[in-house]
């Protein structure tokens, strides 16, 4: 009895201490947001209490932060940043004065939405509707990786009408996450308005249909909350959602329940009026003042990288054949030789096209079939690669590339390690048409910072760079064609990625020596290149062929010696104004190298037919390449 009087005690007293907190957070909210003249204090006013409730009663702390088995906070709607970043300071994980005066600053870590080099934020926050993903990344992770931490994830209500939301909540039941839990700030209210005329939602319908277990509650009484949080950790079946009713804008009656302060901070006189309602010093003009010289240190990011992955040896292929088998070969071995590493292999309804069945069947824990929702499986397979997950996604290049950019961008942001194998790139799709033909992805993955990407032109290149890029930390993309391609030889006969070629990111392989012009091409192009060549060389015109894998990561030095031989072709099946020649052009002209250049590539979307059809009847065929050079040459 004395024991259980001593823990209501204590339960009592730290329920005060969040009490007291909340209204000390609603003043740091108001500081932080006045005094950098920008960001969404109403929206902050209403989760802060969510946030409170949850790192109380979480497995999380500043004490043990480094723990991989420490629970996981995700925030969907970043722009709450105030509540969390108050939060978090309050409860020791960062330094208040920093957060109040650098909020919203180049000089400060403290950015405008959530960023997970702050300590407590786990995953960095952009466009709404992704983070529920997130979360079913990191509850992954938790199972693959045996670290049994609990997962949480907090929403607002607007995302709610977001697709993507959807699919993740699908994937979680599907497949039993019940160690994830989702906290939604339902304060009814978004940018231009109340959420129910904006778009009507069925949030708890909506949960229900996809069997999770709903819970409403007063999202502004912390007791409640942490009843709501208790059950839900102790259902060990199911998936939960905590519908937290709030109020927008709660503790300060102007701005309660008005669309007014979601992106429009308190004016310095109504920060007077807010602080005196909320009974907080008022000392904005003295941080004010502090300001100009305040200057707060980053925090290191937290990563983990997979070491030691053994990638075994390559297979030498002789014959024509689809790169896609090389990579599932490869694939296979590699999960044999490594028993002990944690491994998801990601797909959306195309196992077999795309050569994931066999891993499958040998690891069927690991593999994910997510049905056709792309945008919640690019982030999904993003997040559980920062957790210790071998991260691996196969799908078609138009959808694990093109529809999904926006989703690619947040996993670069969040400096994930996923593993991308797009299939089925280029005209060489063929006969499913221009929907289908993915001719714009080296454009697409020029635009972020932290991705590389490799184009094999053949099974045994494929082979190669399959291995070294499941042993690598850092995004990945490695471009397929869908067709069977020859083995690409060397000129006397011998196959040229042989059990001897070491495979290096940024790599351009001499295939065919010349002087009169250079050729620079990549994947299914490079058979055709050396097509043309043989023809040029009966014409008496000696071409140099190059291929370019990694056309992100291109030795500059090699252009130059290219630009010796007077002319430079680049050869593609890419629209012709974002690919290998626009970044060959770009080479050219910054080392102002002085050479005739020519680009060939697509310049509009192409027909259904046979690829030899479509390569043909838009002018990328070897007659083709064969008739530019010799045009070109003659003058």
């Amino acid at each position: 009895m004395k024991r259980k009087a001593s823990s209501g005690r204590k339960a009592k007293k730290q329920l005060a201490e969040l009490i007291e907190l909340s209204r000390l957070c609603r003043g740091d909210i108001i500081k932080m947001t006045t005094i950098a003249g920008s960001g969404h204090p109403a929206g902050s006013m209403s989760s802060i209490d969510l946030y409170l409730a949850l790192f109380a009663f979480a497995k999380i702390s500043p004490l043990n932060y480094d723990d991989p088995r420490r629970d996981r906070i995700i925030v969907s709607h970043g722009h709450t940043s105030p509540a969390l970043y108050a939060c978090l300071a309050r409860l020791g994980f960062v330094d208040l004065e920093s957060v109040l005066l650098g909020f919203r600053r180049i000089t400060s870590p403290f950015e405008g939405h959530v960023e997970r080099n702050i300590p407590g934020a786990e995953w960095s926050s952009g466009n709404l509707g992704q983070g529920l993903s997130a979360g079913c990344g990191f509850a992954l992770a938790s199972r693959l990786t045996k670290a049994n931490f609990d997962t949480y994830v907090v929403m607002s209500d607007a995302e709610q009408a977001k697709g993507q939301v959807g699919e993740a909540r699908r994937f979680a039941r599907k497949y039993n996450l019940n160690n994830l839990t989702v906290i939604i700030d339902y304060n009814h209210f978004q940018i231009s308005g109340r959420t129910e005329k904006i778009m009507p939602v069925n949030i708890k319908e909506n949960y229900l249909a996809d069997n999770w277990q709903t819970l409403e509650v007063d999202g502004h009484n912390l007791s409640v909350l942490r009843r709501a949080l208790r059950r839900a950790r102790r259902d060990t079946a199911n998936p939960y959602v905590i519908i937290a009713q709030t109020t927008m804008g709660h503790g300060v009656s102007f701005m309660e329940n008005t669309k007014l302060y979601h992106g429009r901070v308190a004016s310095r006189e109504e920060s007077k009026k807010a602080l005196k309602e909320l009974g907080v010093e008022d000392d904005i003009d003295d941080l004010i003042a502090r300001k100009a010289n305040k200057k707060s240190a980053g925090f290191a990011r937290k990563q983990r990288y997979l070491s030691g992955v053994k990638i075994g040896t390559p297979h030498i292929y002789h014959d024509k054949m689809h790169p896609r088998e090389a990579f599932g070969n490869a694939l296979t071995d590699i999960t044999g030789l490594n028993p002990n590493v944690a491994m998801a292999v990601f797909d959306c309804d195309l196992a077999d096209s795309v050569r994931v069945s066999d891993f499958a069947k040998i690891r069927p824990d690991g593999f994910f079939e997510c049905g056709v929702s792309e945008h919640s499986t690019a982030t999904i397979a993003g997040a559980a690669s920062i957790n210790g997950i071998l991260s691996i996604w196969a799908d078609f290049g138009v959808f694990s590339l093109d529809e999904v950019y926006n989703q690619l961008r947040l996993n670069d942001i969040n400096e994930t390690n996923i593993k991308i194998i797009a299939t089925h790139i280029g005209y060489n799709v063929g006969p499913d048409g221009k929907t289908h033909h993915c001719i714009d992805y080296i454009g697409l993955l020029r635009n972020l910072f932290g991705f590389s990407l490799i184009i094999p032109c053949d099974s045994n290149q494929t082979d190669h760079v399959t291995r070294y890029v499941l042993s690598q930390p850092g995004n990945h993309v490695i471009g397929l064609a869908r067709t069977k391609l020859p083995i690409i030889k060397t000129e006397d006969g011998h196959i040229f990625f042989d059990e001897n070629y070491n495979y290096t990111y940024g790599k351009i392989d001499l295939i065919r020596e010349g002087s009169d012009c250079t050729v620079f091409t990549f994947g299914p192009m490079l058979n055709k290149a050396i097509q043309a060549w043989e023809t040029l060389k009966a014409k008496g015109i000696s071409a140099r062929i190059y291929n370019i894998s990694s056309p992100l990561g291109i030795e500059r030095e090699i252009i130059a010696e290219a630009a010796a031989t007077g002319l430079i072709i680049t050869y593609e099946d890419h629209i012709i104004a974002s690919g290998l020649g626009s970044i060959i052009g770009q080479v050219i002209a910054e080392d102002r190298l002085t050479t005739d250049f020519i680009k060939i590539g697509i310049e509009h979307f192409g027909g259904s037919d046979n690829e030899e059809v479509l390569y043909k009847e838009y002018s990328l065929d070897a007659d083709a390449l064969v008739r530019v050079i010799e045009k070109r040459i003659a003058k």
